[in-house]
């Protein structure tokens, strides 16, 4: 394993055994949610993992070296740093690593650590992408070359819905990256099951999954696979009233000149408080029901390595 990495006891004797590990992301506990809802929804993540048969790997960068996998008190470090700690993407987990400082790390730099630690599944809630008015801002998450990058299959309830959709699709074809629904031909819109845009392909069982991530990777094709897990049907939030809500975040973050990484945290806040809580309570249904699910796809994903 990378010298950067620190894995727990637990997580490496279940990667030296290939037991199957899923790697959780931790922006979403520093920067995702409010305190203590946020540490609360990361013992939950990693509750439902387990429960689940598989060994769940909360990553973060604390005091030099990359952490896979965390103690109760790493957690809460994190969920009450605030300010304190850095969101990190690829081009900042150096920095971090070097200086030492503490940092919660996003799709793209999670997904880096997953592939040094040999961890095939990464459960997050959505990805990032295009943002909108990428035409004229150059917005485009780094999350989206590194799936390109990254051999890791990412589970999620598709793209932010503040984010423009078809062209975070567009860019995803280009970068060679299939994008799969989890019972679902379409593309999830995060807080709703629909957005009208096809996905690559359908995939019934977490078997599929698994078989489709093995025939990439054999074949020597690098890079991520994406699996669209859509939010319950119980926890979706109307389409129409959550695409005004977000016209009304975004309207606020430009009124602020909010942009760069800052601009999703303040947006997902302002989402918060625009429905009165129901966008969060949404976020963690659905990053809990992906967490379970990627899991199951880690399960299967084992079982084929151990058999081939």
């Amino acid at each position: 394993m990378h010298d950067a990495l620190l894995p727990t006891a637990e997580i490496a004797d279940a990667l030296t055994a290939g037991r199957p590990v899923v790697a959780l992301e931790s922006t979403v506990i520093s920067h995702g949610m409010p305190y203590p809802r946020n540490l609360e929804t990361a013992r939950a993540l990693e509750a439902e993992v387990r429960a689940a048969g598989a060994v769940p790997a909360t990553v973060a960068v604390m005091d030099g070296l990359i952490r896979i996998g965390l103690d109760d008190a790493a957690l809460e470090r994190l969920a009450a740093g605030g300010t304190a700690v850095r969101k990190l993407s690829r081009r900042d987990l150096p920095i971090a690593l070097a200086t030492g400082a503490p940092g919660a790390t996003t799709v793209a730099a999670t997904m880096i650590a997953a592939r040094l630690a040999g961890i095939a599944v990464f459960a997050t809630g959505g990805i990032g992408g295009v943002h909108r008015g990428a035409e004229t801002s150059f917005d485009v998450s780094a999350d989206l070359d590194e799936l390109a990058r990254s051999s890791v299959c990412v589970v999620c309830a598709g793209a932010k819905s503040i984010l423009d959709l078809p062209k975070t699709l567009e860019v995803l074809e280009t970068r060679g990256v299939p994008v799969l629904g989890f019972g679902t031909a379409e593309f999830p819109a995060f807080y709703s099951r629909r957005s009208g845009l096809p996905v690559d392909h359908r995939c019934d069982n977490v078997q599929e999954v698994a078989e489709i991530l093995r025939a990439k990777w054999r074949l020597g094709l690098e890079g991520g696979v994406l699996l669209a897990n859509p939010i319950g049907a119980a926890d979706e939030l109307d389409a129409g009233t959550m695409e005004q809500a977000v016209a009304q975040a975004l309207a606020d973050a430009d009124s602020k000149g909010i942009k760069g990484k800052d601009i999703t945290p303040h947006l997902l806040a302002a989402l918060e408080r625009i429905t009165g809580g129901r966008s969060l309570a949404a976020n963690i249904a659905l990053i809990r029901n992906n967490a379970r699910v990627a899991a199951e796809v880690a399960a299967a994903y084992a079982r084929g390595e151990r058999t081939s």
